[in-house]
């Protein structure tokens, strides 16, 4: 990036992002959305809207950040109902226990 003012020009570099939290902020979404969570229908709805697999985690990393930021900030525990209040009203349900059928 070139700034010049009057005779005087200086050529900086432009940081677009930490190369060490974007590695680890996709593992973490990566692991996050692989298993059945409100995480993952996150990670689901941005797929579905049109987001390929790396914009969705990128998004899913952003959102996780966002909220690990606040619970450091406020002092509050995580809770995944509030963070993901979407995927916790429309969400699915754990599958039911099939057991054996008792005739009464």
């Amino acid at each position: 990036m070139t700034r010049a003012a009057g005779k005087s020009r200086t050529v900086t570099r432009r940081r677009t992002k930490n190369n060490r939290l974007a590695a680890i902020g996709y593992s973490w979404a990566f692991t996050a959305a692989a298993r059945p969570s409100p995480t993952r229908e996150h990670y689901l709805r941005r797929r579905e809207r049109g987001d390929g697999h790396p914009a969705a985690l990128r998004h899913l990393f952003n959102k996780m950040l966002g909220q690990l930021h606040h619970c450091l900030a406020t002092g509050q525990g995580y809770d995944p109902v509030k963070a993901f209040p979407h995927a916790a009203t429309h969400g699915t349900t754990p599958p039911a226990e099939h057991g054996p059928d008792v005739a009464a």
